[in-house]
């Protein structure tokens, strides 16, 4: 049990990955949080709030704009942190993310307070996102910013005491020479709350309601673009709606772009996918981002789950459609093949193969007896290896209470 202490978390976006585990210490201990300005709030977690002084400079090296943007978060961060020093803080432990530099200069302002650091991503031009997908090819230039913009990475990475990654292939994505200090936790997910629901229905926001009495397809991503798959499953919708009638396709996310590059003309890639695609509107639900609780709803009515990535961050969607014992069809990608095993708790497919995921899912929704165990068995992967309160917030907890000796 960690008591009495002051705990210092970094996230440019308040709380991201920190919020069970901040939410937990702030109970027995003093918890301050840095983010950039939000309208969030965690009771008990003191919220400090900075912002950048500038943006980056347009003028400069192209390969520079990125580090650079790190370097300004950097700056913002440690204008805090002098100021909490002035006010007599020292925090006995630190925990950031590395993403945006938050933690570059932390070290540098209080070196003897033990720092984790959480590294969600260590860019590569092989092995991972970029070169997987061949409608998508990457600029020639983009081998050579990636070199650079791991270079903060770097920072941390020989900075901070110990490290943190969600996934063990993420992990793995690091330099060699760093991995032993950082460990493999997932964030957890609440699986007494996300559960399935036997007698679960879910109202879309045109007013239509569903139940598991229809056999619904459903597809989630934060926004609906390549990096998730977003193009391969459009392509898949009409030959799932021909081959099962009472189909009803389900597609959750935004217009937004998180991952990779937006199209020319500030068209989406859902535009585009309609215009390329012909698919009965009818039965094909885009219903932006829903509220959680709705968002949990769709999953328990779910007869057959799509989740499909490039090699890249796993999404806590995938685990949360597991823990409400959906049927996975999912892409033969690191690092789904982390926790989905082909047959046991869910089905694999190539992530280009458009027949291959029509196929599968008109299998799980023709045949929903045959997949059973399997739904069952992906709650199980859900419950023993993820599970918040019992296997990945105590982990976290240990990790810390080791730092702290």
């Amino acid at each position: 049990m960690i008591r009495n202490r002051t705990i210092l978390f970094l996230h440019q976006n308040f709380p991201g990955q920190f919020l069970h585990l901040a939410r937990h210490l702030s109970r027995e201990n003093r918890v301050l949080f840095l983010s950039r300005k939000t309208p969030n709030r965690l009771a008990r977690v003191r919220l400090v709030e900075y912002d950048l002084h500038r943006e980056p400079d347009a003028r400069i090296h192209p390969y520079l704009s990125g580090p650079e943007r790190g370097i300004l978060h950097g700056q913002a961060v440690v204008r805090e942190l002098l100021k909490l020093r002035r006010e007599g803080i020292r925090p006995d432990l630190i925990v950031g993310h590395t993403g945006w530099g938050e933690t570059l200069f932390v070290k540098d302002v209080f070196p003897d307070v033990p720092l984790l650091s959480y590294f969600e991503f260590y860019y590569s031009t092989l092995g991972a996102d970029v070169g997987f997908d061949p409608e998508f090819p990457s600029d020639p230039d983009l081998k050579f910013r990636l070199r650079i913009r791991n270079q903060a990475i770097l920072s941390c990475l020989e900075a901070t005491d110990r490290g943190l990654s969600p996934t063990r292939w993420q992990q793995e994505r690091l330099p060699a020479p760093f991995r032993s200090k950082v460990a493999v936790i997932h964030d957890g997910v609440d699986t007494d709350a996300v559960r399935p629901g036997q007698e679960a229905s879910v109202t879309l926001p045109n007013g239509r309601s569903f139940d598991a009495a229809t056999p619904v397809v459903t597809y989630v991503a934060r926004n609906l673009e390549p990096y998730r798959g977003f193009h391969i499953f459009m392509r898949a919708v009409q030959p799932i709606l021909d081959r099962n009638p009472a189909a009803e396709v389900m597609i959750v996310g935004g217009d937004d772009v998180s991952y990779g590059s937006r199209l020319p003309g500030g068209e989406t890639y859902r535009e585009r996918a309609l215009r390329e695609t012909q698919v009965d509107l009818s039965r094909v639900h885009f219903t932006g981002k829903l509220p959680y609780a709705t968002y949990l709803n769709l999953l328990q009515v779910s007869a057959a789950h799509v989740y499909l990535t490039y090699p890249f961050v796993l999404s806590w969607s995938m685990i949360e459609a597991m823990a409400t014992g959906c049927l996975l069809v999912a892409s033969r990608t690191p690092p789904v093949e982390e926790v989905i095993r082909d047959g046991e708790n869910g089905l694999l497919v190539d992530f280009f193969d458009v027949d291959a995921i029509a196929q599968r899912v008109t299998q799980a929704l023709q045949d929903p007896e045959r997949f059973r165990p399997l739904r069952a068995a992906a709650r199980r992967t859900a419950v023993e290896r993820y599970d918040l309160s019992r296997v990945c917030l105590p982990q976290h907890v240990g990790l810390l209470e080791e730092m702290l000796g």
